[in-house]
């Protein structure tokens, strides 16, 4: 728990996602001064394109906090009514990028929760774009923000390891409490005045925004690169191939030693009563494991194949 003078001091959150609850929950457990939550505008969604909330604003209106959703950060009513919380500090998780007039605002800056290990994958994807360029470990970082994306000073980092199958959705899941930890020990220490700021260093690297597109299987590809496209896109939005001209999600698989002569894309092996789903790659083989046909629910390799008329020789487009 915080001591009473750092618990005096008044925080404003930011976040929108489900990931960012976590840490909100985890700060208002420790007794931290939550007085005010930014976050995203309501967004149609559903078939009837109903107004949805963020799961951070729900969050917000379970403990009767006040939201602001501006659509543009800049807004000069937005700006007032901020600085009307007169927060000590800003905390940000998983939200939008802030200008300058914003991140200045409080006299104890703005921190961050970033779900890399800075400089290692800035940007959007951090946790997706780990997995896809089969690191073995990872981690959070807290920072200061400044005018550059994810470069700011580090206050605390911890290294997370990967699992050898992990995937995105279930490092997703540890991360956002493992970085919710570190961000309640971050504040504490940083109000205390007991932690201090240092440069990030090290080789950057970038993680963009994950485009539905980029999932589209290159068979071609070695089998452990084209297992850890699966890994990092599973559940979300998966990677895929296409299959007599629709196309089929990949959730799960690994690689296999195979020797065949068969060309990349080449179904080498579909025996249902096994389960043996082998497709050759660029450089071995993969089993698929876990996938999804076009318009249908998720499935284990064994009952798509005795559901569709898949056969050794058949190739993936």
């Amino acid at each position: 728990m915080a001591s009473d003078s750092v618990g005096a001091e008044k925080i404003v959150f930011m976040g929108s996602p489900d990931f960012a609850v976590a840490s909100a929950e985890a700060l208002w457990q420790a007794g931290l001064k939550i007085v005010g939550v930014v976050t995203t505008p309501d967004k149609p969604a559903g078939r009837g394109l109903s107004l949805k909330a963020s799961p951070v604003k729900q969050w917000a209106l379970e403990h009767d906090l006040p939201v602001l959703q501006p659509d543009d950060l800049r807004d000069a009513e937005f700006l007032k009514a901020l600085q009307a919380m007169q927060a000590d500090l800003f905390v940000v998780v998983a939200f939008r990028i802030l200008p300058r007039e914003v991140f200045t605002l409080p006299p104890r800056g703005t921190i961050n929760l970033h779900a890399s290990l800075l400089p290692k994958y800035r940007g959007a994807a951090p946790i997706q774009w780990a997995i896809i360029e089969g690191e073995r470990e990872t981690g959070v970082t807290t920072f200061l923000i400044n005018e550059n994306v994810d470069t700011g000073d580090i206050l605390l980092q911890k290294t997370v390891p990967i699992g050898e199958d992990e995937t995105y959705g279930e490092l997703y899941e540890r991360l956002k409490h493992i970085g919710a930890e570190l961000l309640v020990e971050t504040v504490v220490k940083w109000l205390e005045g007991s932690i201090h700021p240092r440069k990030q260093i090290g080789a950057a690297t970038k993680a963009p925004k994950i485009k539905p597109d980029m999932g589209h299987i290159d068979w071609h590809q070695p089998a452990e690169r084209i297992r850890n496209l699966v890994r990092g896109l599973s559940p979300v939005p998966a990677a895929y191939t296409h299959w007599n001209g629709r196309r089929l999600k990949i959730y799960r698989c690994r690689t296999a030693e195979h020797d065949s002569a068969g060309t990349p894309g080449e179904i080498l092996q579909a025996d249902a009563r096994k389960g043996v789903f082998m497709v050759k790659t660029g450089e071995g083989a993969l089993l698929l494991e876990e996938v999804q046909p076009e318009g249908k629910r998720r499935m284990q390799a064994a009952e798509f194949l005795r559901g569709y008329p898949v056969k050794a020789g058949d190739r993936f487009e």
